[in-house]
């Protein structure tokens, strides 16, 4: 205790946080904890509370590290979905998330590529089957409110993890600790923060972490629809000279859209009535799914790709959007993020179970380590495969269709695809993402 209140900056520093914390249980019955036995200096507090921050919250509360989240409870405002394939699914069921979600995603089992893009050099189909690499599903698409609802009643359920309701105002990494104020005048240190705050990461800036950023000229306009026929579990993705369009399954004969094109065709898009995009978005299937029908709730981004030059320094870890950006391609945006989440867990556990500091600069070495390879080897695949789509030069349109051809045609080839689509195979030789309860 000697030790951790000396870090946290003296009695006048543990005098301000026990006083703010006394305020903060006396004016919103928070459990925010008493500084009189030194709690408020956490192993770990995670900043940000989407998807990516409260997995990351949970596993780490799970390792036994006393745990922090700040983060505003607050409705999931919109109705945009998540394809989690394979190690996501398994990560929540092992954080007993998935349970409470499971009847609210719709399964898949199937994801066909199609090249809708009309030239004269045109790849043919490909088609992935879960069962030929041995699984019932590849994985299961659901709306972020329902995720996100059940990821808060498991978080609220965790007696090691302290939520402040609260948003993160100052970051201020230290040599022994990273003090936190929140925009009410909450006061918390931690030895680690993981940074889960977005695009705009308050926590990449006060670790000093640079990031490249990179547009794309390219929108993506989602939106859920319901059809006159059954998705039969099988996600359909259009290639079209723009970018792909992608129909997804959800529950019943429902299916979530995202819709990548040019920005002005994006917003030409979004601006239509409810029957004029519906009409667009039955000939864009080729009425696969037969008469559609445009939900409420649309929403259209820019997309980029951006990466920081390091995933961890001065105590501050980055996980989700603030570690990564990439275009909707191939689902791999929030898996990405819920693989950080569970190495950042694994590596905390070993750390604090070998007596080690786990803000250290050697764990946050071996943090930047394990995601690396990870960020880097999707980034560039889609990327690639998002450039390859686009050019106009046809020895690429030919190099492409080639490819897809032997994907599509050669077994070998195309559960290796699977695979590596779902996990790389790297990460399942070494047992990442592991995450339990500790021993």
């Amino acid at each position: 205790m000697h030790t951790r209140l000396a870090a946290f900056g003296g009695a006048n520093c543990r005098e301000q946080l026990t006083r703010s914390c006394r305020l903060e249980n006396a004016a919103r019955n928070v459990d925010c904890p008493d500084m009189n036995d030194g709690s408020g200096i956490y192993d770990v507090a995670v900043i940000g509370g989407g998807p990516a921050g409260l997995v990351t919250a949970i596993a780490l509360a799970e390792t036994g590290a006393r745990t922090a989240l700040v983060a505003r409870r607050q409705p999931y405002a919109d109705n945009r979905t998540t394809a989690l394939l394979g190690d996501s699914v398994d990560l929540l069921e092992r954080l007993e998330v998935w349970p409470r979600c499971r009847d609210q995603a719709a399964a898949l089992r199937v994801m066909r590529l199609v090249d809708d893009t009309g030239r004269l050099i045109r790849a043919p189909e490909v088609r992935f089957s879960c069962d030929e690499i041995g699984l019932d599903v590849f994985g299961y698409n659901i709306e972020n409110r329902a995720l996100i609802e059940a990821l808060e009643q498991r978080a609220a359920g965790l007696a090691g993890l302290t939520r402040y309701d609260d948003e993160a105002a100052t970051i201020s990494p230290e040599d022994a600790d990273v003090a936190v104020r929140t925009r009410d005048g909450m006061s918390l240190a931690a030895r680690l923060v993981v940074g889960a705050d977005g695009r705009q990461s308050l926590c990449r800036q006060a670790a000093g972490i640079e990031v490249s950023r990179r547009g794309l000229n390219q929108a993506a306009l989602t939106f859920n629809i319901g059809h006159s026929r059954p998705h039969r579990n099988i996600s359909t993705e259009f290639h079209t000279p723009q970018g792909p369009c992608v129909f997804v399954p959800l529950p019943g004969d429902r299916s979530s859209v995202v819709w990548v094109a040019a920005p002005r065709e994006a917003e030409r898009l979004i601006a239509l009535s409810d029957q004029e995009l519906s009409e667009a978005a039955e000939r864009q299937s080729h009425s696969i799914l037969g008469r559609v029908a445009v939900e409420a709730g649309r929403h259209l981004f820019p997309l980029g790709i951006e990466q920081p030059r390091q995933f961890a320094r001065a105590r501050i870890a980055l996980v989700g959007e603030a570690a990564h950006v990439l275009p909707p391609i191939g689902a791999q945006g929030l898996n990405l993020g819920l693989r950080d989440a569970a190495d950042i867990a694994d590596i905390v556990r070993g750390a604090m179970r070998s007596g080690e500091d786990p803000g250290a600069p050697q764990v946050l070495e071996r943090y930047d380590s394990a995601r690396r390879s990870d960020v880097a080897s999707r980034t560039f695949a889609i990327d690639l495969a998002n450039r390859s789509l686009l050019s106009d030069l046809l020895p690429i349109q030919s190099l492409r269709a080639a490819g897809m051809h032997l994907i599509g045609s050669v077994g070998a080839i195309r559960r290796l695809a699977m695979r590596e689509g779902l996990a790389p195979s790297w990460r399942r030789s070494r047992g990442h993402g592991n995450t339990s309860r500790p021993d």
